[in-house]
Formats: structure tokens, sequence, C-alpha cells
């Protein structure tokens, strides 16, 4: 059989057993039952209000739910013990059946659920709440319900710290559903806090112990503070450490400033020297000079064949001149 089918079959054999206790020791003022399989057989606990009711005269009547548990559910060798409720009023099913037997005997609701759950908060209850549903008055279903105190409804601690309890009114007119819930004294909520005045916050912080002894540890000679030092030490080492480089980089800049200051220039590896810079300049020099030379050269030629073409000029216009004044 699959883990999830033994799950459901646990939990409807479950059910059909606290069925029958329910049906069985309803006057016995049943209250809720434990079940623990052990290796020696079937232990179960039983809660009542009147525990000589559930054992019966001479043991009767316990030796017959135990026959009864072994032939019709099937547990090997029941050990059945039976406890006395010690605050009737605080448990859950108790309170649930009594109001139900309240109801179908002719209590008004209203009546009934305020006295029941005064009765719960008298008992020392943090809180409770009673619902009742069905047809409380009249032909029309509703739902009355009756707080006091404080209750959980959702998370955890509803399923934890919260008792619950159902019964069933049978009535003229309809069934009637019973709900209680009761969160019993001295329940641990998670939301619960204290506020205390007049008290020094040092008498309730805890130290760590081995605090005092880490701190008293001192390093050896020669070793530097390193992860296994107490944090104290541990960060003194580091602020000197963090002095130290802060104190480098203040002389590496001083250093820089003075050598700026002397030499009027920042020497940048990667540019040429200031002897690669004259030859440079002196090549460009040389260079721009050829050129102007050969521009010179150039123009005075141009000037010289210039002024050789001008005297033939002015000569052939003289005998020209001549030769038109003959003519005349």
């Amino acid at each position: 059989m699959a883990d999830e089918q033994q799950f459901i079959e646990n939990g409807l054999q479950r059910t059909q057993i606290d069925e029958f206790f329910a049906d069985e020791l309803g006057r016995a003022g049943y209250g809720g039952m434990e079940i623990a399989k052990t290796p020696m057989g079937t232990q179960i606990v039983l809660k009542a209000e009147k525990p000589g009711m559930v054992i019966g005269k001479g043991g009767k009547n316990i030796r017959k739910i135990t026959d009864t548990l072994e032939s019709e559910f099937g547990l090997d060798d029941p050990q059945v013990d039976v406890q006395e409720v010690d605050e009737p009023d605080l448990n859950a099913r108790i309170v649930a059946d009594r109001l139900a037997n309240a109801l179908e005997r002719g209590w008004y609701f209203r009546k009934a659920g305020h006295t029941t759950i005064d009765r719960i908060m008298e008992a020392g209850a943090l809180g409770a709440e009673i619902v009742l549903s069905g047809k409380v008055t009249g032909a029309r279903s509703r739902v009355e319900k009756f707080n006091r105190g404080y209750i959980k409804h959702n998370g955890e601690p509803a399923e934890e710290i919260v008792d619950h309890g159902v019964a069933t009114a049978v009535m003229k007119l309809g069934t009637i559903g019973v709900q209680v819930k009761i969160i019993p004294p001295g329940a641990q909520l998670p939301d619960d806090f204290q506020v205390r005045e007049g008290v020094e916050v040092e008498d309730y912080v805890v130290e760590s112990e081995g605090v005092d002894e880490l701190l008293a540890g001192e390093p050896e000679d020669g070793e530097e503070p390193g992860i296994g030092a107490p944090p104290s030490e541990q960060e003194d080492a580091g602020a000197e450490e963090l002095e130290e480089e802060v104190v480098e980089e203040e002389v590496v800049e001083e250093d820089d400033e003075e050598v700026i200051e002397e030499e009027g220039e920042f020497e940048d590896p990667d540019l040429p020297g200031e002897e690669g810079v004259e030859d440079e300049l002196e090549d460009l020099d040389a260079a721009v000079e050829e050129e102007l030379d050969e521009d010179t050269e150039a123009e005075a030629e141009e000037l010289i064949d210039e002024m050789e073409d001008e005297p033939e000029d002015t000569e052939g216009e003289s005998d020209d001149s001549e030769t038109e004044d003959d003519e005349k």
C-alpha cells in the first residue's frame, strides 16, 4: 500500500474510533482521545469527566470497549487508559456536548450561549468562541457567534494551542451545529510580550560564554593579529595598516610635487627627451631653409628673364615709330 493511501486509512480509522467513543461514552462526559502505536500494542488514552462510568462495575464496560476495538477496528492488543478531566469547563469537547444538551432541553440559544461562554472565561481561559449554526429560531437558518477574550483563527497556534470541540443538537425544526474554541490558561502565544517598568537593561542582557577569554588573549611576539585574533585586535591591526598606506601615499605625492617644481615639466616616458626635440627642430629648420632657397632662386630667375625681355620690346617699339614718321 502506498504511503498516501496508508495515511488516508489511518485517518479514517481514527475518526471511526472517535465517533464510537462519543456514542458509547456520551453520558460519561467524553472529552477526547489519544492513540499511539507501540511494539507492545496500541495505547489509547481516554479523557472523560466521569471515569467511573467509563470503567463500569468491576471493569465490565472497559473490557467491552477493548473487545470492540480489537474485533471491529482491527487494533492489535489495545490497551485503554482512562484519565479524568481536571477542569471540564476548559475542555471544548465537553463544553460543546453540554451546550447541545441544553439546547435540546429547551434553553433559549442566546441565554445558553452567554451562560456557557461566561463559565469558560471564569475557569481561567484566555479566550473562547461559540458558533451556533442552523435553525436556532424560525424556519430560516442563520449563524450566531459568542466571543470572549482573545482567540486565534489560523496558523500554527490555531492548530496547536486552540482546543476545538463540535457537537450537534437535534431540535424539532432541525439540527443545530455547535462549535466551541477555547484557548487554555497559560498558553504561550507567539505574539505575547511584556512591558517591565523600573528595571535596568543590563540585568536582562546575557553575555555569551568565552568572550572575556577571547578579549584577554594577545598575539605572540612577532606575530601579526590575523583571523584567529580577537575582533578588537583585528580592528586595531586593520587601522594601523590603513594609516601606513595613507602615509605612504602622502609621501609619494610630496615627492612628485618636488620633482615637478624642480624640473618645471612632467617627464612622460612615452614622449621624446630634450635632445630628441632639439634634433627634430634642427631638421625642420633645414628643410624650411631649403624650400625657401629653391623658391627664391626660381623667383630670381623669373625676374632676370623678364628684365632681359624688356629692352628688346622697347627697341622694337622705337623702330616702328620711326618708320611711321618717315612714311608721313
